[in-house]
């Protein structure tokens, strides 16, 4: 099968013919079809993101169909089936965070296209029980940035509580999911974007925005939470000083650049900031379920395989509006 492979962090990936690897008990073999390209993908190859398997296949949000089952077993997806697999790839089940409610921060997960081979490949294998079924009406290209950029900003979104204005700093692939969310629970979004990106600006208003600015501009009335999806730590004084008393900031990323010091007096007054790890298979389910009644409309910018360096390099340099993904099964290619 081809493969982009990441041999060592800092280095391009490599094209690859690997054999197609065997499913074992619980797992499925699946034939990709897409898979979205994440700010996280950039982090691993980068080395921001220290413990990836070496060599790796990137890649965690993957479209496919299931081809077998290991051992031969039919589990909950049969032979044909379309499927997705999100990030989180494995949990314990037995840690106190498992045993809570809480898996996104099992002490021992494993992570697809991290800890486990990925989407970036024709083929690649899943633990069932972390699969989720794609909803119908979504194109395998639209559906890759649910599998990640959605459900991490649905669980970001959660994290806001009851909060009408929402601040979204960073208006890539997740935030131009989120604002589509937010606007069908009738809120209101203000977005962020990089110092003179005027067309992400507008881009925003096309999505429901009802104001659009620069991050280092104040918003036009202060701001009952904002979400921070621009791996910049700067960004977290600027988005406490925009957010009324009792607010919280929400770090959606996986990592980020240092926060500078900043007064007491911006987190004062019950101001909350939080992060976001991972998620929740739950939560997972609940996503995939409302995205259809939104509904949300995902934008892509379509790369084939073996272009994944360069849908990197376009993601880190900010010209992907929406989300980028890579087209695996050519037939879907135009």
């Amino acid at each position: 099968m081809r493969a982009m492979i990441l041999n060592a962090p800092g280095s391009p990936l490599q094209a690859a013919d690997l054999p197609i690897p065997t499913p074992k008990a619980k797992q499925v073999l699946i034939r990709v079809h897409t898979c979205g390209v994440c700010r996280t993908d950039l982090h691993v190859v980068d080395g921001e993101l220290t413990e990836p398997k070496l060599p790796l296949i990137l890649g965690h949000q993957i479209v496919g169909t299931v081809v077998s089952h290991g051992g031969g077993v039919h589990g909950a997806f049969p032979v044909g089936t379309r499927v997705g697999v999100p990030w989180l790839g494995y949990t314990c089940n037995h840690c106190r965070y498992c045993q809570s409610g809480r898996e996104n921060l099992c002490d021992y997960a494993q992570f697809t296209g991290y800890q486990l081979d990925g989407g970036y490949a024709e083929y690649t294998i899943a633990d069932e029980r972390f699969c989720f079924p794609i909803p119908a009406g979504y194109p395998d290209l639209q559906a890759a940035p649910l599998l990640c950029a959605g459900l991490i900003g649905y669980r970001s979104l959660m994290m806001t509580g009851e909060a009408k204005r929402i601040g979204l700093y960073g208006f890539g692939a997740a935030a131009h999911i989120v604002i589509q969310t937010a606007r069908y629970q009738g809120r209101q979004s203000f977005a962020f974007t990089r110092p003179g990106d005027m067309q992400g600006q507008q881009f925003a208003r096309d999505l429901g925005a009802v104001w659009a600015g620069s991050s280092v501009e104040a918003p036009p009335e202060l701001l009952d939470a904002a979400i921070i999806f621009a791996p910049v730590g700067a960004l977290v004084p600027a988005a406490l000083k925009a957010v009324a008393k009792g607010g919280v900031v929400v770090c959606a990323g996986i990592h980020m650049s240092n926060i500078p010091s900043f007064a007491y007096e911006l987190l004062w007054g019950e101001r909350m900031l939080r992060s976001v790890a991972n998620l929740t298979r739950r939560e997972g389910e609940e996503f995939l379920a409302l995205a259809p009644k939104v509904p949300i409309q995902t934008q892509v910018k379509a790369f084939p395989l073996a272009a994944a360096n360069e849908a990197l390099e376009a993601l880190r340099n900010g010209k992907i509006q929406g989300a980028a993904v890579l087209v695996v099964d050519q037939s879907l290619l135009p």
